[in-house]
Parts: C-alpha cells; structure tokens; sequence
C-alpha cells in the first residue's frame, strides 16, 4: 500500500521539479513538434542519400537527365505556349548546342553568356553547354547598358548567346567589350537579320548533330562549375554565385524531396529562368526528376490559375509579390476549378497568407528560404501559416543554422565578452546564418566569382574560434516550436522614435490598406530629429489610393512609431526580375519635392496625411512642423 501511494506523490514531486526547472515546458515543446521534426529528418536523410549517390557516380546534371531520356523519351518535358517538347527533343537540342559549340573550339572552363526569354531552349542551351564542361552566366534579360556591360564582363564570357528580340541591347554593348568576344544569335525561325558582328545560331543548330559529342571532349564531373546566376541587384550592380553541377542537383532535389513533390507532378512556372527559383528549382525538376515543367513567357496574374487549369498542373510557383497581384485580380471561375496540391516559393506574405489560400482552395503551402549562393536553406513543410521554415528546438544541431544577434541597421554580429556570438532567444529577431562546412555539399559555400564580394558574406569565430558561417544579411525571428519568421533585411530595419522598425513588415500593411498596390518602405532622415522616420513610396499612377482611408487603416493596424510618416505616390516603379522594387534611388531623394515630381505627402498632427508641398518642407526643414 505504501508503494501505491509512494509512486504518485513521487510523480507529483517528479513533476514539481521539472516545472520549477522550467524543463516541463521543453518537455511540451518537444512532445509537440516531434513529428515535424521526424517527417524533416526523414526526407532529409533521404535528401543526402540521393546526393552523395551522384557524388559517388561523379554524375553531371545532363548525366542524370540522360536517365529519364532512356526511360521515358517521349514524355513532356517542357511546355511552352501549347506546344509540349518531349525529353528527347530536348535532348536532342541540347546535342545540337554542343556539337556547334565543340566545332567552334569551345572546351571545358569557357564561359559562354546566355541572354534569353523564358522558353525551353533556355534550358536545353545550357545543358548542351554543359556537355563540353562550358560554364554559363544566365543573365538578366531587362538589364540594358552599363548594368548588361558588367554582368559580361564580370563573369568573363568568351562569347554570348542571344535571342533576336534582345539584339537591340546587345548592340549596345557589343562594341565595348573584347573584340575577341564571339555572338551568337537564336532568331525565332531560319535566315532571319543578325547583327553584323554575330553568327546565325538557329542555322548552325539545324545542320548540327543530334548525337552527343564525345571525341576531344572533356566530361565536366560533379565539382564542375555548371552556371553562374546573378543576385537580383536591388542594390548596386548584380554579382555572379557560382553554381556547380553538385549544388544544382542540391538545390532541386531538396526542394523536391523537403516539400514533397513527386515526379508524376506537372509544374507551373512563370518565373525568370535565369533566376535559382524557376530556372532550377521547377524548370530542375524535369531534368533530375522526370516531371513535366510548364513555363510561361511572362507572368499574368489574372491568367495563373487558368493556366494551371489549361495544362492539368499540381504544383504552382510563385515568388516575391506575384501571390498579392493575384490576389488583387476580380474573382473568376478558374480560381478553385485547377488541380493544384500544392504551392512553393518565397515572399507570401503572412497578412495574405489565408486570405490566399482560402480564395484559391490550396491545400498546402510549402514557403521557402534561401539564397542562390547561401548554404542556410530552409522548407516550411507542415502548412505553418507565415513560417519560411523551422529549426528543430530537440536536435538543433541536426541541420546547423541559427540565428544571431546583430545590429539591425548593419547586419554586423553582436559578440559577448569573449569574443564570440550570441544566439537568441525565441521570438528574439536576429540574423540567420548557415555554418560553412566545405566538405558537404549542403553546407559548403561556394560564393561568387568575385571573391572579395565572397568573403563579405562569410562571419568567422561564431561559436567557437577557427568556424565560419554564411551570413544571410536577413533579419528572422524563431517562436517557441522553432518556426522560422522573415523580418527583414538589415539596412532595411530603422529606428525611429526609440524603436526599431521593420519596413517588411510596414510594407505589408501599407499594401494591404492601398488595395494590394506595389509598394515600398524606407527610413529618411529629419532635420533635428533622431534616427529616421518612414516614408512610402506607393505606385499609384491615376491617383487612386484614399489616403483618408490609409491613414486611418494604418492607425489601426500599425504602432505609432511604425507609421510612415512621409507618403509618395509613384506614377512608375523600377522592378526587378524577381518582383523586388528598388528602393535605393527613392530612398537617396527622401522628400524633398524640389527634386521628386511625383504628388508627395506627410502624416500631420491631426492624424491625416496632407499635401507636402515645397512651403511645407522649408516648415519642416526650420523644425516648425515635428513630427
């Protein structure tokens, strides 16, 4: 009997112990996400088995796709306008590319530049390249002059592929780089016009051999640069990451494998292919897979479900703002008649997250985080609305990342007394990063082709003297189960009446309260005022924001200190590739409307947003109006 009562009070005080400890609660946190982190852990085993399998076979990619040629030939692989290639007219082409290449003299380690619209020879271009070990930039298609000038040369390219309705702004260019530069350019039919100074490349294909070059060829192996992809240039000129044929297979099957796609799936994507996103991570799927990947020129929001609906596709893409543009289109028939499982990408915002999902009938949402040339990468794979991915609060040390605290404004590490990082504490905003391990291929950092832009983003002596790690520059914040939360980026982070303000966070409400318009936040300086306050730049050409109605929304849903206090509404805006709006040259003129012609305005002290003209910003500039 004395056991009997023995073992409950020996529970209780059992019990009593770990909540005085505060371990009970890790009990909890841990009971509660361990499938989470059973399901990641599995997939990511299974992830690193298919990785070090091609490591072993010393497998490039067009060794990989070379398989599903053999085993399903005639399958779609690429839809482009409605018409389907199969995997072997796609590699058929891609032979095509090398066997013109490999007579021309091009070997292993050239560089050949790729200027070309979304379509499937953008695809079967570079893995013909491939095939000789020739390395290609995927370049911007909108940057014109000065900005397509240095994406050339940085990369140092030996020649140039272009499609004809990019001609214009390669002759640009074409006279200032090394004469020794070769071009070649793909017209959309036979015997069209080329620029004097470059070859008829869709002639040359069509008398190339369709066989794979093999006599006088060096097979790239696994290591082998494979392509360059530039960063989005939201600031200054874009810089070249260095992608390998072992971290293009890296990066597509852990996105396939972490989220669950499957190869039977028929992908959508509007996205730029000369970005990781569409043209690896969907457009990847096909070549290391055997999906079927559709592809789209341009995207149109009004036309993304009808598209998926049209062509049967299971799972959509998208990145940036595209979910917000079509969310902002009039409700239509095709918005739930698609079969559409699942949706990935980066940058759906948590104040649209459910209203997405919800109008739209997606199933699941796999948000993602990472950088082209970054090794810190992550997956939300359990529907956690908002999240971008989670670490594990039971096993951090499972897949190294963390988050650690910095200066906002600089992004530089915050160290303790001895020297060293600190990690921070749930629901603590801090910088993430990725621990470098050369070694692994998920772990390695591989940088850029400027290795002094490469050693910029590497943080050394984190938690013990002699590590490194891949600074990301982005501010996330994990909550107690360890999801993962974007911020913002630093620099992007101000501080304003005493607080740090979050411009991602601010630049979803302001858009949000302005019908889903294009919009972007920044921090300006005042005279006699510390730090800065904010201002947002709206694209508004006919003048249909009500201000009224946005500074009131935001009186509701933003802090005081958040407000911004400045409002400019665009009559055009500067995108990039990627959806992203430039801020810089809007941030640099601040609110002076003796330099900014668009209609300007400021949050006066009756709460309401009122015209700034230039009488009012000498007022502000004598301090007689604060803020």
């Amino acid at each position: 009997m004395g056991w009997e009562f023995g073992l409950p009070a020996l529970l209780i005080a059992l019990l009593a112990v770990l909540i005085a400890s505060g371990k009970w609660r890790w009990l909890y946190i841990a009971a509660v996400t361990v499938p989470r982190d059973f399901k990641a852990l599995t997939r990511y085993i299974k992830l690193m088995s298919l990785v070090r399998k091609y490591s072993r076979q010393n497998a490039s990619a067009a060794d990989i796709f070379a398989e599903y040629v053999a085993k399903q030939p005639d399958k779609a692989c690429y839809i482009f306008e409605g018409k389907e290639w199969s995997f072997r007219e796609v590699s058929d082409y891609s032979n095509r590319v090398a066997n013109v290449f490999h007579t021309h003299g091009y070997k292993h380690g050239d560089v050949v530049g790729l200027l070309l619209e979304n379509r499937p020879e953008f695809i079967a271009i570079w893995l013909g390249l491939s095939r000789l070990g020739v390395i290609t930039p995927l370049i911007n298609i909108n940057l014109r002059k000065n900005a397509l000038l240095h994406s050339i040369t940085v990369a140092k390219c030996n020649a140039l592929i272009y499609g004809e309705s990019l001609s214009e702004a390669v002759s640009e260019v074409s006279e200032t780089l090394p004469s020794s530069t070769a071009f070649y350019q793909l017209n959309d039919t036979a015997q069209q016009t080329v620029l004097p100074n470059s070859k008829d490349m869709t002639t040359l294909l069509q008398s190339a051999s369709k066989e794979t070059p093999t006599t006088g060829v060096k097979k790239p192996n696994h290591h082998d640069q494979l392509v360059y992809i530039y960063t989005s240039g939201t600031t200054g000129l874009p810089k070249a990451a260095v992608i390998t044929h072992a971290r293009f297979v890296f990066i597509t099957a852990a996105i396939h494998i972490v989220a669950g796609f499957r190869s039977d799936d028929i992908f959508y994507t509007p996205l730029p292919m000369y970005h990781t996103a569409g043209g690896m991570m969907s457009c990847g799927q096909a070549l290391l897979f055997g999906a079927t990947v559709v592809i789209r020129k341009k995207f149109s929001a009004s036309q993304y479900f009808a598209d998926c609906q049209k062509y049967n596709c299971t799972v959509g893409q998208y990145i940036g703002e595209m979910c917000r543009y079509i969310l902002a289109t009039p409700e239509s028939a095709t918005d739930k008649a698609h079969k559409v499982r699942l949706m990935f990408g980066n940058g759906l915002r948590p104040q649209i997250w459910s209203q997405f999902v919800e109008r739209f009938n997606i199933p699941r949402v796999a948000e993602f985080y990472g950088a082209t040339e970054g090794n810190a990468n992550i997956v939300n794979i359990d529907n956690t609305p908002g999240a971008i991915g989670f670490v594990s609060r039971i096993i951090p040390s499972i897949y190294p990342i963390s988050i650690i605290r910095a200066d906002p404004a600089t992004g530089e590490p915050i160290r303790g007394k001895d020297g060293l990082c600190q990690l921070c504490k749930p629901n603590e905003p801090g910088v993430f990063i990725g621990k470098i391990i050369p070694s692994n291929p998920s772990r390695a950092f591989l940088g850029y082709v400027d290795k002094s832009a490469s050693e910029r983003k590497i943080v050394r002596n984190i938690f013990r003297k002699g590590d490194s790690a891949f600074l990301s520059g982005d501010l996330l914040e994990a909550d107690e189960r360890g999801n993962l939360f974007f911020k913002d980026r630093t620099g992007d982070t101000f501080r304003w009446k005493g607080e740090n303000v979050s411009t991602s966070e601010v630049e979803a409400e302001v858009s949000n309260a302005a019908g889903y318009r294009d919009t972007v936040v920044y921090g300006v300086e005042v005279p006699n005022m510390e730090g800065r306050a904010g201002m947002t730049a709206i694209l508004d050409p006919e003048r249909q924001v009500d201000l009224v109605k946005l500074a009131q929304t935001l009186r509701e849903t933003l802090p005081s200190y958040a407000r911004p206090q400045f409002v400019r509404l665009l009559t055009k805006v500067d995108m990039t590739g990627t959806f992203k709006l430039k801020k810089l040259d809007l941030q640099k003129e601040e609110f002076d409307p003796n330099v900014i012609d668009d209609a300007l305005f400021y949050l006066s002290s009756k709460g309401t947003y009122e015209s700034l003209t230039k009488e009012v910003f000498e007022q502000i500039k004598r301090n007689e109006i604060r803020f």
